[in-house]
């Protein structure tokens, strides 16, 4: 039976794995690999990786690593982090991912999707499009990299990259990063009826309620998350965790 996909998203800051709140206060939480282990056990759906500083220091996440996860992993994968060649996404390909997340590039050349998604086809490419509000309250996508908002509409960048190809989107709110008091829905909500392409939601998940709330009010194809698979507790104690697939039909299969 045919359930959404509930993905936990893992950050990289080179080799390590670390949590953020609202994109920063960045805290070590472990070796990637022993995380992909866990989920391995777990029987997680799928992973994300994505290296927060890639892009940054001009660089690609390393496809030394990505190798390292794919030789441990029993599952689908999505990488990201500076990409912004189709060399990279070929070696990045080649090293086990299955998919590779385009983010800050799409700012810059927002039909670099259309290139990539032309050269290894629509379901390897996935677009990662970070939302901030201003001051005005006004969501804009959000330049990590350079720490600003951009002029771009959420939404009109999202058609936009539908309109190239891209395979999946990525979807996260900025200021529900690490807060753990849910999604925002109304945002992934509006993104997710404008385009035909499965939306993914990232940010602010911190409870399964949340999840099913993001997959049936929000329209999310899939709910992404960190902080509720990482920690456990109010003093959130670093845990690896996932819910059983007999507890994820129920809470998703519900009426």
């Amino acid at each position: 039976m045919y359930r959404p996909r509930v993905i936990p998203c893992l950050l990289l800051k080179h080799t390590g794995l670390v949590k953020s709140v609202q994109f920063t206060n960045h805290r070590y939480i472990g070796d990637p690999i022993n995380a992909v282990r866990l989920f391995n056990d777990l029987r997680a759906d799928e992973l994300i990786f994505l290296d927060i500083r890639a892009s940054a220091e001009n660089r690609t996440i390393d496809p030394e690593l990505v190798q390292k996860i794919g030789d441990e992993t029993n599952m689908p994968f999505t990488v990201g982090g500076g990409v912004r060649s189709l060399r990279s996404i070929e070696l990045l390909i080649k090293a086990g991912a299955e998919r590779v997340c385009i983010n800050t590039y799409t700012l810059a050349n927002p039909a670099f999707i259309r290139e990539a998604a032309d050269e290894f086809g629509s379901s390897t490419i996935v677009a990662c499009i970070d939302v901030r509000r201003n001051w005005w309250k006004k969501e804009q996508v959000y330049d990590h990299v350079h720490g600003r908002s951009t002029s771009f509409s959420p939404l009109d960048f999202a058609r936009q990259l539908a309109d190239y190809g891209v395979g999946e989107l990525i979807v996260q709110s900025v200021e529900q990063d690490g807060m753990m008091t849910g999604y925002a829905v109304d945002l992934v909500k509006k993104i997710a009826g404008a385009v035909d392409v499965p939306v993914v939601a990232l940010g602010g998940c911190g409870s399964f309620a949340d999840i099913r709330q993001i997959v049936t009010e929000g329209q999310a194809s899939a709910a992404s998350a960190g902080s509720l698979f990482v920690y456990h507790g109010p003093r959130r104690a670093v845990l690896i965790n996932f819910p059983t697939q007999p507890e994820l039909h129920q809470l998703l299969s519900q009426p």
